[in-house]
């Protein structure tokens, strides 16, 4: 099972108030871990940066003015996410300024029943508590020392994690001993099969007839046992 966790950063909080997005990462996950598959992009918005959207992600309008505009990375950015599920915090979110600016770049817009929202999910699991991707990291124990500032990559990279952790109670640890354990049922359930032909020994009658007479005349007990096998092992 794989799915796609997305983040992206913005100017502010509408699209059709003229905010933009300005950064989008996504991590590919096969059976809720990172297969090292990324798509990671900044995005130049084509208008200024708020001082308060700044303050979050610290994305400079001088930073981001080189970077290309959202319809030339659109291409990409669809094929990277297929058709595959998409794991987002706050989903209706980020998939409001990204169908915007699908649609506005001539793609078709993603349809709201692909998106896994885990600030759903954990709402529903902790209710009344906070659901934040930060506090979910500290309820998790989570490490956010590489966090200084918002950032697309490092969030999407945080969110694989905390939904490693709110799907069903996996943890990578469980998770690692279930690999294992289909591992040995799969080595478990490997036939062995005989060969159709037993091979031919290579002694000819007259060193079996000499063999055999010698046995018969000096070994005894446990002797007896290693010379069968040895003398065995040979016509092979």
């Amino acid at each position: 099972m794989k799915h796609i966790c997305l983040d992206t950063e913005t100017t502010g909080f509408d699209p059709y108030k003229g905010d933009r997005i300005v950064e989008i990462a996504c991590v590919e996950l096969e059976n809720y871990i990172p297969t090292g598959r990324e798509y990671h992009q900044y995005v130049n918005p084509e208008r200024d940066m708020p001082e308060g959207a700044f303050k979050v992600h610290g994305l400079s309008e001088a930073f981001l003015k080189d970077y290309p505009v959202f319809s030339e990375i659109s291409d990409a950015f669809s094929s990277f996410i297929g058709d595959l599920p998409l794991v987002i915090h706050n989903a209706k979110f980020d998939m409001k300024f990204l169908n915007y600016e699908l649609e506005k770049s001539g793609h078709t817009i993603i349809p709201m029943s692909r998106a896994i929202d885990t600030l759903a999910i954990a709402r529903s699991k902790f209710p009344g508590a906070p659901a934040t991707l930060d506090a979910l990291c500290k309820r998790y124990e989570i490490s956010l020392e590489s966090r200084e500032l918002h950032g697309a990559l490092i969030d999407t990279h945080l969110l694989a994690e905390v939904f490693l952790h709110l799907s069903e109670g996996r943890s990578p640890e469980l998770l690692l001993k279930k690999q294992k354990a289909t591992q040995l049922k799969d080595n478990a359930n490997i036939q062995v099969k005989s060969r159709p032909k037993k091979l031919e020994t290579r002694l000819t009658k007259a060193e079996k007839e000499a063999h055999e007479a010698f046995v018969k005349e000096n070994i005894k007990g446990e002797a007896l046992f290693f010379l069968v096998w040895f003398s065995v092992s040979q016509a092979f």
